[in-house]
């Protein structure tokens, strides 16, 4: 594909190895690094590392590592990141409700420091007073961007913070003597889908508030006639996974609290919030943040992350134990809140990415951060205004209203009239070195495609991923088929989903693959 000048196309054409697995490039001898014995002074004082094992921990073999030379190891994971892209080669504003932004190389430098890499969890306090004022600080600006009183950094995602916030809240009525009386959560449709699945997992019934078609929100009305003695809390997201702010929140939190409940905030979707809304003034009891992704430290999939949540004076006692505190100038952890949860997390939390988080605050400044959210909410209606006007292409709900960090969009037209769908557009635009978001639970909003652009872009770069969804979209009109056969350009192909759907097709270990799929035992 050449570069088309006047339709600013950029030519990609991504790398591809025919590579293997690591275990299948195994060559037995090979060594990448030959580790050295115990030293003579060392095993005097110690042993040989091994001797004091339990022998329940002893392995009677060896594990069946791979045996790889150096050099080619280098090449084969070389080799796999040509097959990725990222923040860092491409536009990659489809990432919908994950808000996947640029993360600045200094502060990834700042983790990297020894004095941060060489922590040990078990040092004594005195030998970690910077790393506690760092969590201390950071606590501190959290409460003031959210207006809540104490954070804890434990919980290891958003999805966890919000099992943290349905302990804090099943042992909060517990408390008060209405554990057994109060099994109910109250969360919406749109909110994350772990708002629903955390609290079941807690054991709780889970009622589900649906959107008006209209407004694209819930009302007021239909939380009252929802809500009762039995409902132990409401968790909502807002702006929810659409990018439509409610406004009627103070409203939800004022009928929650009258009948008793605690009201939990989902603020994943916080990019377009941070210095203009907070917790607080809505009414909340509880918040997250997802320093992972708001806060500029890199989505995880699946680690390490962090979700962090905060509470009011009221709940600190039931926050998970350590809690950083400050006395008489001296950082200390504070392992004895009287009604506390517990551990979610092992020690405190993943101190790198609270680091990470903590610097880019401090770079920002508090003008810097509502900059920041006013800039990914202009992104966000700048891309709306133009998708909107892309045949084919729709934005359901709130006619006509402006959104905050993303919208949730539909190629419900275009697939009627053309028979291309979003997958098929989500494959044509890898050939652009584009991603376009894919996973839009619950699947409600027909053929969706959801785009968050977060601050981190320039228009010059909207623009560019708006010429690629015209030019797609103008493809599907004229040459459906082509569009349908994509990708052309990329490492990326259509996936048989058989493996997928069949748990006895699953393999996650190498020993399973052979067993399953080459019939070894």
């Amino acid at each position: 594909m050449s570069a088309d000048i006047k339709s600013k196309l950029r030519k990609f054409h991504q790398a591809k190895w025919d590579e293997q697995l690591i275990f299948e490039l195994d060559t037995p001898g090979e060594r990448g690094i030959i580790v050295g014995g115990v030293e003579d002074e060392i095993e005097k004082q110690i042993g040989n590392g091994f001797a004091n094992l339990p022998t329940g921990m002893k392995r009677k073999k060896s594990p069946a590592l791979p045996e790889v030379g150096q050099m080619r190891v280098l090449k084969h994971y070389l080799r796999l990141s040509q097959h990725t892209l990222g923040a860092d080669l491409n536009v990659d504003i489809g990432q919908g409700t994950c808000t996947v932004k640029y993360s600045p190389k200094i502060n990834e430098t700042i983790a990297r420091n020894h004095k941060a890499t060489k922590l040990h969890p078990w040092q004594d306090e005195s030998q970690v007073q910077g790393a506690l004022e760092i969590l201390y600080k950071l606590n501190e600006y959290l409460s003031e961007l959210s207006g809540l009183d104490h954070f804890t950094i434990q919980p290891p995602s958003g999805s966890a913070a919000i099992f943290t916030m349905a302990s804090i809240v099943q042992k909060y009525h517990e408390v008060r003597g209405e554990a057994d009386q109060r099994d109910e959560i109250i969360t919406t449709i749109f909110s994350h889908p772990s708002d629903y699945s955390a609290v079941a997992l807690k054991g709780y019934k889970v009622t589900m508030l649906y959107h008006d078609p209209k407004t694209g929100v819930p009302s007021a009305e239909a939380l009252r006639a929802a809500i009762s003695e039995r409902t132990a809390a409401i968790f909502i997201t807002n702006p929810e996974d659409t990018g439509i702010y409610n406004p009627e929140i103070p409203e939800f939190t004022k009928i929650a609290h009258e009948a008793g409940a605690l009201c939990c905030y989902d603020q994943a979707n916080a990019n377009g919030l941070l210095g203009i809304t907070r917790a607080k003034e809505a009414g909340f009891d509880m918040c997250f943040f997802n320093l992972h992704k708001t806060f500029s430290t890199p989505h995880g999939c699946g680690g390490p992350a962090t979700g962090a949540m905060g509470v009011t004076k009221a709940l600190k006692e039931f926050l998970p134990a350590p809690y950083v505190e400050k006395k008489k100038g001296t950082y200390t952890l504070n392992y004895n809140l009287k009604h506390s949860i517990g551990k979610v997390r092992s020690f405190y939390g993943v101190f790198p990415v609270a680091l990470k988080a903590y610097s880019w605050l401090r770079s920002l400044g508090a003008e810097g951060i509502r900059e920041a959210s006013e800039v990914a909410v202009l992104n966000n209606n700048y891309l709306l205004t133009h998708i909107k006007k892309i045949k084919g292409a729709e934005a359901p709900y709130a006619k006509g209203k402006h959104r905050i960090e993303q919208v949730r969009y539909s190629w419900e037209k275009l697939f009627k009239e053309t028979g291309v769908n979003t997958e098929d557009v989500t494959l044509r635009m890898c050939d652009f070195g584009f991603h376009l978001w894919s996973s839009h639970h619950p699947f409600i909003i027909p053929q969706p495609f959801t785009i968050e652009p977060t601050e981190s872009y320039s228009k010059a770069e909207l623009d560019e991923y708006l010429n690629a969804l015209r030019h797609i979209a103008k493809e599907a009109y004229d040459k459906p088929d082509f569009v349908k056969k994509a990708p052309y350009n990329s490492v990326v192909h259509r996936i048989n989903h058989d493996s997928f759907d069949d748990p006895k097709k699953w393999a996650i270990t190498w020993r399973l693959y052979k067993k399953k799929h080459l019939n070894q035992n």
